[in-house]
């Protein structure tokens, strides 16, 4: 007999395996759950902006399907307003799925296509596919390894450059700041021609 506790706390999915207990409020469904069981390794999860990065993934894909009539206009405009509000910072905490998992990235793909699958049902009132909907025309090994690269170029460009750009400045300044500063240059670790300390930074600047 199920205890009390646990008939509060989970609700019975079902997929190609049978029956799996889920927590009660999650907006995930049974393979995200079968995800985490299987899969407890490292403890850490995706990073937020690899669950951002796999949200505009599946916001533009929902654009585009319904571009070509895959999709009609209300599940797209549904999925589209789910991404959003993942892209906004909402809902992280529904990405529990380790970080180690299965190598074409299964387990996330599906982690996100139910949590929008979710949110757009319950926004819309339509009855959208995690799979069907919210995944057409899309593979794991496509949408996983693209994430990896959305979410590097936006932390390079939003990021990196930015701060290197900043570094560089500063360098500047102390190229200024010491142009009569003199010092012993240095060649395969043995003193050469002297330089000044200006000119060294101004090299690390560039």
């Amino acid at each position: 007999m199920t205890p009390q506790s646990d008939t509060n706390d989970y609700r019975i999915e079902h997929d190609t395996m049978g029956e799996v207990r889920v927590p009660k409020d999650a907006l995930y469904s049974a393979q995200t759950q079968r995800a985490v069981e299987n899969f407890p390794i490292s403890g850490r999860g995706l990073e937020p902006a690899q669950i951002v990065a796999l949200a505009q993934i599946k916001r533009a894909a929902a654009l585009v399907n319904a571009e070509l009539g895959i999709l009609d206009s209300a599940t797209a405009k549904a999925i589209i307003g789910a991404a959003e509000s993942i892209i906004s910072g909402n809902h992280h905490d529904q990405f529990p799925v380790d970080t180690y998992q299965t190598g074409s990235g299964t387990s996330s793909n599906m982690n996100m296509n139910e949590v929008l699958a979710t949110l757009a049902s319950t926004a819309s009132g339509l009855d959208i596919h995690p799979n069907d909907h919210v995944n057409a025309s899309q593979s794991s090994n496509d949408v996983f390894p693209t994430s990896v690269h959305v979410a590097v170029t936006e932390a390079l460009v939003n990021t990196l450059v930015p701060s290197l750009t900043h570094f560089a400045t500063a360098l500047e300044a102390k190229a200024k700041l010491w142009t009569t500063t003199v010092k012993a240059g240095r060649t395969h670790l043995m003193d050469a021609t002297p330089v000044t300390l200006g000119q060294e930074f101004a090299g690390y600047a560039r």
